[in-house]
């Protein structure tokens, strides 16, 4: 049955055991064991397929796997298509009635195979309306492979081939918004969440898991190798993003979107920025500019969310 009860959820089996070789405080290996556990309802089973990443790496070390779910380990750039081909066979063998129980089909990938070599994958299978759920988890850089910048890298931010020096102050361009992309595709059910808030990013899981139809989940993963932060504050990390609406928490149901959470008083982006050392050269007086681009940016989106959510309040049902 769906809950948000810690007390209960906690009582499930983990679908992700412990066991890994996860870095510590990674914030990956907290998003795939609250979005298993909110999974495991009205008697289905999940399915999982996971691109080759972190979470892939760390969790599948041969000849272990940390999974109690049957997976299926994908290239980067194609785990959207091969769940999509799993769904397809399921739904194959329930006409053909040779399979009554009910299967959860999902996928996963970092910001490196969803937001970039993944795109394409993904966005066949949302056009295509797969009976899936895709959960992103969001690290902002290709952290497997060395913290090299991804389309997901926020501006100013210092990566291995986006460095801050004396000629360039980190990555220049602004992160790409792919929750945005995945909405003009016009799913039933798509999200923004993150790991500090777990009833949250659960209680979304958990619509997605029931909903028919392609649904998407963006969560934001701190990452203290790359993003230069103490491993035991990944959650008051996740917590500050929200604070400072660098990452807003939302949905979007049926084409009609709802904030889930507003800060009582949105703190300034420099918080943000400060907590964590790969921004650390934006407070150097030269780079004082892209401190308050990146302010602009924030507040210039949050408005719009604001903006969007009001009008779509406004509509009849």
């Amino acid at each position: 049955m769906a809950t948000t009860s810690l007390k209960k959820l906690s009582e499930r089996e983990d679908l992700l055991s412990g066991g890994h070789a996860a870095c510590p405080g990674c914030g990956g290996t907290v998003i795939l064991r609250q979005v298993l556990l909110a999974a495991q309802q009205d008697d289905y089973h999940v399915v999982a397929s996971i691109a080759t990443g972190c979470m892939e790496v760390v969790t599948t070390i041969y000849p272990n796997s940390a999974w109690r779910v049957p997976l299926v380990h994908n290239a980067f750039e194609n785990s959207a298509a091969t769940i999509s081909g799993a769904e397809a066979a399921y739904r194959s063998l329930k006409r053909q009635g040779k399979y009554e129980g009910k299967v959860a089909f999902f996928a996963f990938g970092g910001d490196g195979g969803t937001y970039d070599i993944g795109l394409q994958s993904l966005s066949g299978a949302l056009e295509r309306g797969h009976n899936f759920t895709y959960v992103c988890y969001d690290n902002e850089a290709y952290m497997n492979t060395g913290i090299q910048r991804s389309g997901a890298t926020p501006k100013g931010a210092n990566t291995t081939t986006a460095p801050a020096g004396k000629v360039e102050p980190g990555k220049r361009e602004c992160k790409k918004d792919l929750t945005a992309i995945v909405i003009a595709h016009n799913i039933p059910y798509c999200a923004q969440a993150s790991p500090h808030q777990p009833r949250d990013l659960m209680k979304k899981a958990q619509k997605a898991t029931v909903t028919e139809g392609p649904c998407f989940i963006n969560v934001l993963s701190p990452c203290p190798r790359g993003w230069r932060f103490p491993p035991d504050q990944t959650i008051q990390i996740a917590q500050l993003a929200a604070d400072t609406c660098v990452w807003p928490l939302y949905e979007i149901e049926n084409g009609k979107l709802t904030i889930n959470y507003k800060p009582r008083e949105k703190k300034p982006v420099t918080e943000w920025l400060k907590s964590q050392g790969r921004f650390k050269h934006l407070f150097q007086p030269k780079n004082q500019y892209l401190v308050e681009e990146i302010q602009q940016d924030v507040d210039a989106r949050w408005r719009r969310l604001l903006a969007r959510e009001a009008a779509d309040s406004e509509e009849p049902e």
